[in-house]
C-alpha cells in the first residue's frame, strides 16, 4: 500500500476514531467521578449512539444505491460525510463519462446513418442489432420492428440467404431484391469482432445500367463488324487463289491482310461470346458431357496448334459432368491454346482431369515462360496482357481468360493459377461437386 493510500484511509476513519476516543474518555471520567457502574452505563450509551448513527447512515447508503442519482446523495457527518463526498465525486465523474459515451455513440450513429451505404450490425445468429435508414430502404427491414430478428428471415431472397449462411464472404454478392427488382445491390459482410459482423449494402443500379449499355454497345458493334469482315475475308481469299498467280509482293501483302482480317474476326467472335456470357438473359444449357471425349478433342486441338513443337500428354479419369458443352469446351480450349502459345518449342504441355474431395478440375500444366506473381490477379481482365508484343505475335485476342472466368462462374466454378517464372504455369478450372454426375446417373445416361 502506498503512503498516499494510507493517508486517505486514515483520513476516512479518523473522525470515527476521534468520536470513539471521546466516548471512552467521557465514560472513564464518569467512572472516576460517579463510580464504575455509572462509567459503564455511559460507555454503553455512547457505543449505542455511535452504532445507531452508523446504522442510520448505512441504511441511507443502501437506499441510495437502489437508485444511485447524483441529486439524491444523502448528507453525512464525520466519516460518513467523507464517504458521501467521495461517492458524489465518483458518481459525478461516472455520469460525465456516461454522457460522453452517449454523445459519442449518438454521433457515431448519425455518421453511419449519413453514409450512402446500408449498414446492418448482426450477431453470430444473424440477428439484427442495429441498422441505418439506407439499409432499411435497401433490404426492406425496420430497426424498430425487426430488432433481434434474423436478417435471413426478413430478406428471403434465395441468393441473399445462401450468401449469408455460406460462411464465404471473400467476394461481394450482387442481386436484385425480390421486393424491389429495379434495384441492384452489392452485399459485403465483414466480421469486426468474434460473433459480430457488419453487412454493407451498396446501390450499384446505375453502374450496372452503364455496364449493360457497354455490353450492348460492344455486342452490337461486334455484330455489325462480323458481316463486313466476312466479305473482306472472302475477297482476300479470292484474290489469293486467283489465276494467273499474283507476284510475290502482292501475295505477301494479301497474306498480311488475310492474317489481320482473321485476327479481327477472332476478336469479334470472342467479343460476341463474352457479351452472351455476361448477359443474364442467356440461359445455361445443361448437357451431359463425357469428360474423356472432350479431353481428347482438346488434345487433338493442342497437337494441331503445336504442329509437333511440343510434347503433349493427356491424363484423364472417366467422368461425366453437367453443363454447357460449348461453353466449357471454349473455356478449356482457351487454357490449352495459351499453354501452347507461351511454351517454347520442345516444352511439355499436360492436360489433366482429376477428381477432388469437393469437386473436380481440368488442369493445363506447361513448362513455359511462367507468369510473375503481380500479373496473376489481373489475368482474367479483358485485354490484359503480360507481354503485349508476344501476345500479338501469337495471335491472341486478350479475351480468352476473361471468357474462361465467366464460363466457370456460370457453372459455379473458379479459375486457379499457379506459376513460377522460367518453370511453367498450371491453370486449373475447378467445378463443384454438384456438377459431377453420380455413377447411377452415368449409367442411366449411357
Amino acid at each position: 500500500m502506498s503512503s498516499r493510500e494510507a493517508r486517505q484511509r486514515l483520513r476516512l476513519i479518523f473522525p470515527a476514531v476521534v468520536r470513539l476516543v471521546v466516548a471512552i474518555a467521557v465514560a472513564v471520567i464518569t467512572g472516576v467521578v460517579f463510580g464504575t457502574i455509572a462509567g459503564l452505563w455511559v460507555a454503553l450509551v455512547g457505543v449505542l449512539l455511535l452504532f445507531s448513527v452508523h446504522m442510520y447512515f448505512l441504511a441511507a447508503l443502501g437506499h441510495w444505491l437502489e437508485q444511485p442519482q447524483l441529486s439524491t446523495i444523502p448528507d453525512g457527518v464525520g466519516t460518513w460525510s467523507e464517504v458521501f463526498t467521495r461517492l458524489y465525486k465518483f458518481r459525478r465523474a461516472s455520469e460525465s463519462n456516461e454522457r460522453r459515451l452517449a454523445e459519442n455513440e449518438e454521433r457515431f450513429r448519425r455518421t453511419i446513418s449519413a453514409l450512402p451505404e446500408g449498414i446492418v450490425l448482426i450477431d453470430a445468429a444473424l440477428q439484427i442489432e442495429w441498422c441505418n435508414p439506407v439499409a432499411e430502404r435497401h433490404l426492406g427491414i425496420s430497426l424498430r420492428a425487426d430488432h433481434g430478428l434474423r436478417v435471413t428471415n426478413l430478406v428471403r431472397d434465395p441468393l441473399f440467404v445462401a450468401f449469408m449462411t455460406s460462411g464465404n464472404f471473400d467476394e461481394a454478392l450482387v442481386f436484385r431484391p425480390l421486393g424491389n427488382p429495379g434495384l441492384v445491390l452489392s452485399i459485403l459482410m465483414i466480421e469486426f469482432e468474434p460473433g459480430r459482423s457488419i453487412v454493407i449494402s451498396r446501390d450499384i443500379t446505375q453502374s450496372e445500367r452503364v455496364d449493360a449499355m457497354r455490353r450492348d454497345f460492344v455486342a452490337n458493334v461486334s455484330h455489325e463488324l462480323r458481316t463486313p469482315l466476312t466479305v473482306v475475308n472472302g475477297f482476300i481469299e479470292t484474290l489469293i487463289d486467283s489465276q494467273p498467280p499474283l507476284d510475290l509482293v502482292r501475295m505477301h501483302h494479301l497474306s498480311l491482310m488475310q492474317e489481320q482480317a482473321s485476327r479481327m474476326h477472332r476478336l469479334v467472335e470472342d467479343l460476341l461470346m463474352l457479351s452472351r456470357l455476361e448477359s443474364a438473359e442467356t440461359p445455361l444449357t445443361e448437357d451431359q458431357i463425357d469428360v474423356p471425349q472432350l479431353a481428347r478433342e482438346l488434345e487433338a486441338e493442342a497437337r494441331a496448334l503445336s504442329q509437333g513443337h511440343h510434347v503433349i500428354t493427356l491424363e484423364v479419369e472417366p467422368a461425366r459432368i453437367r453443363g454447357s458443352r460449348e461453353e466449357l469446351r471454349s473455356a478449356f480450349g482457351n487454357l490449352v491454346s495459351n499453354a501452347i502459345r507461351y511454351t517454347p518449342s520442345g516444352g511439355r504441355v499436360t492436360l489433366r482431369w482429376r477428381a477432388l474431395d469437393n469437386g473436380a478440375q481440368f488442369e493445363v500444366e506447361d513448362t513455359g515462360i511462367g507468369i510473375a506473381p503481380e500479373h496473376i490477379p489481373r489475368l482474367t481482365e479483358r485485354f490484359y496482357r503480360v507481354d503485349r508484343s508476344r501476345s500479338r505475335e501469337t495471335g491472341g485476342t486478350g479475351l480468352g481468360l476473361a471468357i474462361t472466368k465467366h464460363v466457370l462462374q456460370r457453372h459455379q466454378g473458379r479459375l486457379e493459377v499457379r506459376s513460377q517464372i522460367g518453370q511453367g504455369t498450371v491453370f486449373a478450372a475447378w467445378l463443384p461437386q454438384s456438377r459431377l454426375m453420380s455413377r447411377a446417373e452415368e449409367l442411366r445416361a449411357a
